[in-house]
């Protein structure tokens, strides 16, 4: 007879229990039929893919629901350049480049600053960064993808009241190509500050204040050339982001510009746009863990 005929019930219950007590793996063909097979996560995507992924979706959001209010930006700036033209004289004069440079900037404030500040907040009382965090993508992704969209939604404002401006105060068009330069730098610093207030702020409410008195500093500080204002408004208005931009967009309207001077206005937003995008990371990531 042989051994597996004479096995009694004791040894086979024994044999059992060394089986379930063995830690090596049970080979894939002894595994139960049954048992479903965990799949291996998808790594994760890379910086510049996501980025791309997040601004492409964030513009068509923009795009879909955010153009009444680039109309409503844009008719302010002019609204307020047609305001100005009662009580400042035409020409290349500190005044009217102020009031051109600060109006066609304001647009960008009104969008990047305000309407992102709103847009973060939102996300955050209503649990919307839940979603992104189950995302694949890395916060700088989600950051930067919603500032530059933001950002460069308002290009069509800024060129028509940069143009119309220019022409109302009867200022040089040749320097307008620097806007090429400014709308990305000031948009990058007042949406990574927008983006900031809204995830920082305890409460959605208190998210749109903080972006409505943004964009009221860069309307009262940016239409007025800094000469005339007292000196501790002249200190605000240097640690307001979008005062570099409005600096140098002045500057560009100059019968003969210091381009010098424009680079240096440009070169300190693009820093000051860094940090406050950097900030935002870090307030996104913060935001996102709790």
């Amino acid at each position: 007879m042989s051994t597996a005929a004479s096995a009694t019930p004791e040894d086979t219950a024994r044999e059992q229990d060394a089986q379930a007590s063995d830690p090596r793996p049970v080979p894939r063909s002894d595994r139960p039929a049954n048992r479903p097979e965990v799949a291996p996560l998808a790594p994760g995507a890379g910086l510049w893919p996501a980025l791309a992924a997040v601004y492409r979706a964030q513009l068509s959001r923009a795009r879909v629901a955010r153009i009444p209010l680039l109309f409503v930006a844009t008719f302010q700036s002019l609204g307020i350049m047609i305001l100005m033209r009662g009580v400042v004289d035409g020409g290349p004069g500190d005044e009217a480049r102020a009031v051109v440079a600060g109006s066609s900037v304001l647009v960008v404030a009104f969008v990047a600053l305000n309407l992102l500040a709103q847009y973060f907040g939102h996300l955050r009382a209503s649990g919307g960064l839940d979603h992104y965090a189950t995302l694949p993508v890395p916060p700088t992704a989600v950051v930067l993808g919603a500032a530059g969209a933001y950002a460069s939604f308002t290009v069509p404002g800024v060129v028509v009241t940069a143009v119309v401006g220019a022409l109302l105060y009867q200022l040089p068009l040749s320097g307008l190509w620097v806007l090429a330069a400014v709308v990305p730098l000031s948009g990058a610093a007042l949406a990574g500050l927008g983006a900031a207030l809204g995830l920082l702020a305890p409460r959605q409410e208190l998210a749109t204040l903080c972006g409505q008195l943004g964009m009221s500093a860069a309307l009262l500080l940016g239409v007025l050339p800094a000469g005339g204002l007292p000196e501790a408004v002249r200190w605000v208005r240097d640690l307001l982001p979008s005062t570099y931009g409005v600096e140098a967009l002045a500057a560009a309207f100059e019968p003969s510009p210091h381009w010098a001077r424009v680079a240096g206005d440009l070169g300190v937003c693009a820093a000051v746009g860094a940090v406050s995008l950097a900030v935002a990371t870090w307030a996104y990531r913060r935001a996102a863990v709790r």
